[in-house]
């Protein structure tokens, strides 16, 4: 199974060019990037590990590129997205986000039927990979 959150996600991976001119795009409209990871891709884990301090001001797109490639040599295994935040007022929000690594093996969801009183059935999506500790998942 694999994991759909975040622009670019029903498309195949992005290459390094194309994270690359995302970036630059990033940076033309001054947003703050940031780098995240996890091994938990639940779709409400909406909180993912920073990797280092958000690029604020960064206007070199090799500089990010180069915390991407670091971050995905270290947490090889995990899922890695790179986020763009807006600081204009009224807005302060996450713009856009994708995904620039994933763990060879996506083992997926798994949705749980509960029923409850009277006819209400309440459904819950469990991730296959917290079955294991955490660093056994991939």
């Amino acid at each position: 199974m694999r994991i759909t959150q975040g622009t670019f996600s029903f498309l195949p991976d992005l290459t390094d060019e194309q994270i690359r001119k995302q970036i630059e795009y990033m940076i033309s409209k001054n947003l703050g990037i940031g780098i995240e990871y996890t091994n938990d891709p639940h779709p409400r884990n909406a909180y993912w590990e920073m990797w280092g301090l958000p690029l604020f001001e960064s206007k070199d797109a090799a500089a990010v590129l180069y915390e991407i490639n670091s971050c995905r040599k270290v947490k090889h295994n995990y899922y890695v997205k790179v986020v763009g935040f807006s600081s204009v007022r009224g807005v302060e929000s996450t713009i856009i986000s994708f995904i620039v690594n994933r763990p060879k093996h996506e083992p997926g969801f798994n949705v749980v039927r509960q029923e409850s009183q009277g006819r209400n059935i309440r459904y819950t999506v469990h991730s296959y990979a917290t079955d294991k500790p955490e660093d056994e998942r991939y």
